[in-house]
C-alpha cells in the first residue's frame, strides 16, 4: 500500500458551523505517523481560526480511534522520536492547539497512548461501545508527552491514573463512562448520530458565551478554590458589562421553549 499523502492520512467535513474530523489511517488503526501528526495540528489550528466553524467533532475512521505513535515509522533508527520530524512531546506540548470553541471527541474505538492523549484533549467524549482506553507508555518504554498526566488525573481521579498508567490495562466503555472519563456510550452505529446532535446543541448557544465559559473552567482548573471562584467572578462582571438586556431577554425566552420542547 503506498504511503499516505496529507488529504489521506485525514478528513475534514463542514455541515453548517460544525465540523467533522477524522483521522483517515484505517489501516494502521490510525496510528499517529509524522504525516498524521502534522495534519492534526494544522487542520486544528486552521479551524481554530476559522470564526465560521463553531463546535468540532474529533473522531477515527473505523475500527479504531487511534492506536497511538507509530512506532513501525522509526524502523531500525536510534532516532528519537522528536528527532525525526521536529513534533516534540516535552514543553507543554499538546496534540492540537489549545482550541477557543468546543471539540467533541466522537471515541469508535482503540484509544491507545498517544490516541488516549488525544482523546483526552478534546472537551468532552462520547464513546462507542466498542471504545477502549489504555494507557501504554510504560509498556512501550516511553513517556507521555502531550498531557496526559495532566488531563487523565482531572477525568478520573489520581489514584485510577496510576493504575491505569503502571498497569497498561484496558478500560473499555462502560468502565470508562462509571469513571467519568466519558460523558455518553452510545450503540456504536449511533456514535456520531449522538456527536452530532450535541454538536449541534452546542452551535444553538451563543458562541461567544460558550468559548468564554470554556476558557473560565480550563483557566480556572489550574487554580486553588479561592482564585478560581475569583476567575468566575472577575469574568461574569465583565461580560454582563458586553450584553444588552434585550439579547438576554431573548434568549431567556429561546431557553424557556426549548425546555418545553425538549425530551
Amino acid at each position: 500500500m503506498p504511503a499516505d499523502t496529507p488529504s489521506t492520512t485525514l478528513t475534514v467535513e463542514r455541515d453548517g458551523s460544525i465540523a467533522t474530523v477524522t483521522l483517515s489511517r484505517p489501516s494502521s488503526r490510525n496510528a499517529l505517523n509524522a504525516e498524521l501528526r502534522r495534519a492534526i495540528r494544522s487542520e486544528m489550528g486552521a479551524l481554530n481560526d476559522d470564526d465560521s466553524v463553531v463546535v468540532v467533532v474529533l473522531t477515527g475512521a473505523d475500527p479504531a480511534f487511534c492506536a497511538g505513535l507509530d512506532l513501525k515509522e522509526l524502523g531500525p533508527s536510534s532516532e528519537s522520536v522528536s528527532g525525526r520530524d521536529g513534533l516534540e512531546f516535552s514543553g507543554g506540548a499538546r496534540p492540537f492547539t489549545k482550541m477557543s470553541k468546543p471539540v467533541i471527541g466522537a471515541i469508535n474505538g482503540v484509544a491507545i497512548t498517544g490516541g488516549f492523549e488525544l482523546a483526552l484533549a478534546c472537551d468532552f467524549l462520547i464513546a462507542s461501545e466498542e471504545a477502549r482506553f489504555a494507557d501504554t507508555h510504560a509498556r512501550v518504554g516511553i513517556q507521555p508527552g502531550w498531557g496526559l498526566t495532566v488531563e487523565l488525573p482531572r477525568a478520573v481521579g489520581l489514584r485510577r491514573a496510576k493504575e491505569l498508567s503502571s498497569t497498561g490495562n484496558f478500560l473499555d466503555a462502560r468502565d470508562a463512562l462509571a469513571w467519568g472519563l466519558v460523558n455518553h456510550v452510545v450503540p456504536h452505529t449511533e456514535l456520531m448520530m449522538h456527536a452530532m446532535k450535541l454538536a449541534a446543541d452546542v452551535a444553538s448557544n451563543d458562541a461567544a458565551g460558550v468559548r468564554q465559559i470554556l476558557r473560565t473552567y480550563d483557566e480556572g482548573a489550574d487554580l486553588t478554590g479561592a482564585a478560581a471562584l475569583e476567575l468566575e467572578g472577575r469574568v461574569s462582571a465583565e461580560w454582563i458589562t458586553s450584553v444588552s438586556g434585550d439579547d438576554v431577554e431573548a434568549r431567556r425566552r429561546a431557553v424557556t421553549e426549548r425546555g418545553r420542547n425538549q425530551i
